[in-house]
């Protein structure tokens, strides 16, 4: 296999060969004039220019398993890369909720493209919500506006896989100032189509594996070895392969704030909120597909096909699975910037919930509209196909496992009282 990118170069000869991402120089960054964020209608209509382009390619990227790039080019267009970065940054400060909306509408058209921008989405927030005063930082933004760039996240790693509160590699500190950083990612998804990684690592070498920062680098910062390809049933595009890190930048790169800290207020809300809105996109789509089925059976026959219950059925799941993404996502715009609040049990239980019904209620979902549209929707050459929808969506439940989570939320609902009123 063998690729070649216009920014920079990267080469990719097979598991266990150099990608060697070379050394660019830095453009000017322009930094776009203060002002408000996009008005409603821009963004709509940007955001369908993207999805219109990436449902338009959505089975080709399926088909062959490669990276969405026609829809990337068309959110670096639409400059929707960025969007959520401060505007004195040169970003929009778009709020969650728009992001939200943003990623439900690209799940409806092509899942492995939502899934890529949903990613890039949570780490810009890692960055934008815990640098600080860091210069390097906000300067680190403003060339992602200025540029467009696509981040990547790694944050498993070696024997721990999904286990992201835990780290083996540590930040080593050179007496020049700078870090390095080698660490084997048991995934990188899109990893040699970004143009930097956000990784977590140990703070130090005798930093304890909990003990975590979360790290930001260019392109120009490392290089990459294919350890492993990807070849999934869904998902195809995100081109989650392997990778062995070797990284090194200036020590301004470490977001200040403890990786502990990143993780309960912004890292887990946002990809558990993100991520649900990607699959009710991909629910959203395989009921669409059930309602034409049924629409032309009755056109044509005059009568309801056998599995006109199950589109019912699915259309009441969608429904549950948004309103309670909507519920939730009120609640932590309610309080994303109190500390208190993010850290209570309550909170952090129901966030982590929030993943797992989510998962369960996406696939609910595409299975019933499958079900509603039969063998048409079992066979690949049909025009009412759901089979593409049920693999994406059948990713969800295993992206950071659900049993993982509700073990580890066992102790904290048995602390649980149970609530004595439905309102309550």
């Amino acid at each position: 296999m063998y690729h070649e990118f216009s920014r920079g170069e990267i080469t990719a000869r097979g598991p266990g060969k150099l990608i060697q991402i070379l050394a660019m120089e830095a453009e000017p960054i322009a930094e776009n004039p203060a002002g408000h964020g996009p008005p409603a209608a821009d963004l709509r209509g940007r955001v369908e220019e993207v999805a219109n382009i990436a449902a338009r390619h959505a089975l080709a990227v399926d088909n062959a398993g490669r990276f969405p790039a026609e829809a990337l080019k068309a959110l670096k267009v639409q400059r929707l890369l960025g969007v959520q970065v401060p505007i004195a940054l040169g970003g929009e400060s778009l709020g969650i909720g728009d992001l939200a909306d943003l990623c439900y509408r690209l799940g409806q058209a092509c899942a492995s493209a939502a899934m890529v921008f949903a990613m890039h989405q949570i780490k810009v927030a890692c960055i934008a919500r815990h640098m600080g005063e860091s210069a390097t930082l906000q300067a680190m933004l403003r060339r992602l506006c200025a540029e467009q760039l696509l981040l990547a996240s790694s944050t498993t790693e070696g024997q721990g896989g999904g286990n992201i509160r835990s780290s083996e590699a540590p930040i080593e500190y050179q007496p020049d100032g700078r870090i390095s950083l080698e660490r084997r990612a048991s995934v990188i998804s899109y990893g040699a189509y970004a143009d930097g990684i956000v990784t977590t690592a140990r703070r130090a070498t005798d930093a304890a594996s909990s003990d975590q920062v979360l790290v930001a680098f260019f392109r120009e910062d490392y290089t990459l070895v294919r350890l492993q390809s990807w070849d999934a049933l869904g998902m195809r595009g995100t081109c989650s392969e392997g990778y062995a890190l070797k990284a090194s930048a200036p020590a301004g790169q470490i977001i200040p704030e403890p990786y502990e800290v990143i993780h309960a207020r912004t890292m887990v809300p946002f990809a558990h909120l993100l991520w649900g809105s990607v699959w009710a996109g991909i629910s959203a789509a395989a009921v669409a597909r059930a309602q034409a089925f049924i629409r032309n059976v009755l056109r044509l026959s005059g009568q309801l096909p056998p599995g006109a219950p199950q589109c019912t059925r699915a259309a009441a799941t969608l429904r549950t699975l948004r309103g309670m993404l909507s519920t939730v996502l009120r609640r932590y715009e309610q309080c994303m910037n109190d500390a208190e609040a993010l850290a209570a049990l309550d909170f952090q239980t129901m966030i982590n919930l929030t993943k797992v019904e989510a998962s369960e209620l996406a696939v609910a979902t595409v299975t019933n509209a499958m079900r509603a549209c039969g063998l048409a929707g079992y066979r690949n050459d049909s025009e009412f196909s759901i089979g593409r929808h049920l693999r994406d969506v059948l990713s969800a439940p295993i992206m950071i496992n659900n049993d993982r989570i509700l073990a580890n939320l066992t102790p904290s609902v048995l602390l649980s009282p149970i609530a004595s009123s439905l309102r309550d």
